[in-house]
């Protein structure tokens, strides 16, 4: 694959959601593994969706986070307890996918829980127009429990080193030293997501593959007929 500069890339990934249209909010998920660059790639599709006109609904896997009490009951470090337990796919699919698909009441969720305070979100639902684009970034959006509630699948694709190397910079003070980011990234994300990429093949199964080890060239490749 060719590598773009990262402003032609993110819009060639635009104008092809924006030829997505199932007469419903196209859902789109940014996948990849923990610290590939899947927010970035997020916020920079959202913003380029709203220059091409169309009203976008930009959410994140952190406001649908399961409860401490669930997310480590397997133990803090455990990868294998990050890859059952981090995220509620049940609250995600009822809240939002379902609702925004064929035939749903077009009203979402923005969250489900607060992460800071590791407290429960009650909030009304949103209504979208028919015409949105949803944008949800996280980790493991293509288990089998959600992947086919997505009419969009992009993988970003960035190697365990690389990414492991922005996670450690990106969270060294909250984890307490490199060291221990390091470890984290080693012993449960990264681990976790090993498993994720084992279990399901992700890249292989996406609709848009997003290849980010070189933030400013990435290079795309878009699949001419998606997995179903």
């Amino acid at each position: 694959m060719q590598t773009l500069p990262r402003a032609d890339a993110v819009e060639l990934v635009a104008e092809h959601i924006d030829g997505v249209r199932p007469g419903h909010p196209v859902r789109v998920a940014v996948d990849g593994i923990t610290a590939s660059g899947k927010t970035t790639l997020a916020h920079d599709l959202n913003d380029a969706l709203t220059r091409l006109g169309r009203t976008t609904i930009r959410l994140s896997m952190d406001g649908f986070h399961n409860p401490r009490a669930i997310r480590y009951r397997q133990g803090r470090s455990s990868a294998r307890g990050y890859y059952e337990d981090a995220y509620d796919f049940t609250a995600l699919a009822l809240g939002v996918l379902l609702p925004l698909g064929r035939g749903g009441s077009l009203g979402y969720r923005r969250a489900v829980i607060d992460l800071a305070s590791d407290t429960a979100v009650d909030e009304p639902d949103v209504a979208a127009p028919s015409t949105a684009v949803l944008i949800v970034d996280g980790t493991f959006l293509q288990k089998p429990s959600v992947a086919d509630l997505w009419d969009v699948r992009i993988f970003v694709d960035t190697s365990f080193d690389v990414a492991r190397r922005r996670g450690v910079a990106r969270d060294a003070e909250m984890f307490g030293g490199t060291e221990k980011a390091d470890t984290a990234f080693r012993e449960r994300y990264h681990a976790a997501s090993q498993m994720y990429v084992e279990d399901v093949d992700p890249a292989v199964r996406a609709d848009i593959v997003f290849v980010n080890d070189d933030i400013e060239h990435p290079s795309v490749r878009v699949r001419s007929e998606p997995i179903r």
